[in-house]
């Protein structure tokens, strides 16, 4: 079993191999090409100031801000308009719609310039960042998405850490593979392309009634034989999931995490399959270990236990600010996946 559980470990770093950043910007400023940002928003009066005032801060000029209203019950329309950017309300969703993807494709709908950046309102971009993405979807245009990097504040968000380690794995993009594979989807909270593009493999027409819109826009980019590019939002996109409470952390990842699931191709799948089996396997035989007072044992597994720490701890580093802490004790957020990955198999079966 020790053997199994060593190869399982090793694992972990072929699905989370390479995670690459956005490039430079050589010349920031005014590009060619004018960016429409659009912002599905619904209720996010509390969060929503963060992202726009984010993006008063960026270096490009040619730059329109979009938010779309998704028939907010609070503030939000009336925090946009006061900093001073285009409100679009969106209306009733048609039948076969859901509506952050009707949202989405009013707004494209309303751009008026030739390349489109989607961003959820609780992303916050960094100073330069809109030049970053720019710079690096000139260089290969397609569909540029972006795993933002976790912002936490607080201890109960960090019990994330095993859903933002799949959520990167899944995409099958990041393997040392990564330039003869094709990515299995997209990140929703970011995603960049142009226009004409978007409408010609029909942009959220497509992902009309998904929970995870990302992962059928990243297919039809695919079948169109456009290039889809997955990236780490370190340094340049950033956001911070379910801050409301520990209800909402269940709440949200138990709500389509299992259908996400779904998408992930077999094999990488039976990679995180063997690698969490790994985990939770280890700890209960160095448990066992510990309570017989087995010396031998205790080394073996304790030795296992250290070296999924240290591989946890240079994954998280990469993802979001998690802390020493969150891969010294993973098997608490291990154990939390678990539990809210089950309840989401039953709210979906």
């Amino acid at each position: 079993m020790v053997y199994f559980i060593f190869c399982f470990w090793l694992f972990g770093f072929f699905f989370l191999w390479h995670i690459p950043r956005l490039k430079p910007a050589p010349h920031p400023g005014n590009p060619a090409s004018g960016v429409s940002v659009i912002i599905p928003a619904r209720n996010e009066e509390k969060i929503l100031a963060s992202l726009l005032e984010s993006l008063n801060h960026q270096d490009i000029e040619s730059i329109e801000i979009l938010v779309v209203d998704d028939q907010s019950q609070d503030a939000t329309a009336e925090i946009a308009k006061k900093l001073g950017h285009r409100i679009i309300r969106s209306s009733t969703p048609p039948e076969g719609w859901v509506g952050k993807p009707w949202a989405c494709w009013q707004g494209a709908k309303a751009a008026s310039h030739d390349v489109l950046l989607f961003l959820d309102a609780d992303v916050v971009l960094t100073p330069g960042a809109t030049s970053r993405l720019l710079t690096t979807f000139m260089d290969g245009e397609g569909l540029l998405t972006v795993q933002p990097y976790h912002l936490m504040q607080r201890n109960y968000e960090r019990l994330s850490a095993i859903f933002n380690i799949i959520v990167l794995a899944g995409v099958n993009a990041f393997t040392p593979l990564q330039s003869k594979l094709k990515p299995a989807g997209a990140f929703g909270p970011c995603m960049m392309c142009r226009k004409d593009v978007y409408f010609y493999v029909g942009g959220h027409k497509i992902a009309s009634n998904a929970v995870l819109e990302s992962l059928p826009m990243g297919h039809a980019f695919i079948k169109a034989g456009q290039t889809v590019r997955c990236f780490g939002g370190r340094g340049s996109v950033m956001f911070r999931m379910y801050p409301e409470g520990l209800r909402s952390l269940v709440e949200g990842f138990s709500k389509g995490f299992a259908t996400g699931a779904n998408a992930i191709s077999f094999s990488i799948m039976a990679l995180l399959v063997c690698w969490i089996f790994g985990g939770v396997s280890l700890t209960r035989h160095l448990i066992e270990a510990l309570i017989s007072g087995n010396g031998h044992a205790i080394l073996i597994w304790l030795t296992l236990d250290l070296l999924y720490v240290a591989q946890i701890q240079w994954m998280l580093t990469r993802i979001g600010n998690f802390g020493l802490r969150t891969s010294i004790f993973f098997q608490i957020p291990l154990l939390f996946f678990v539990f809210v990955f089950t309840l989401s198999l039953i709210k979906s079966s």
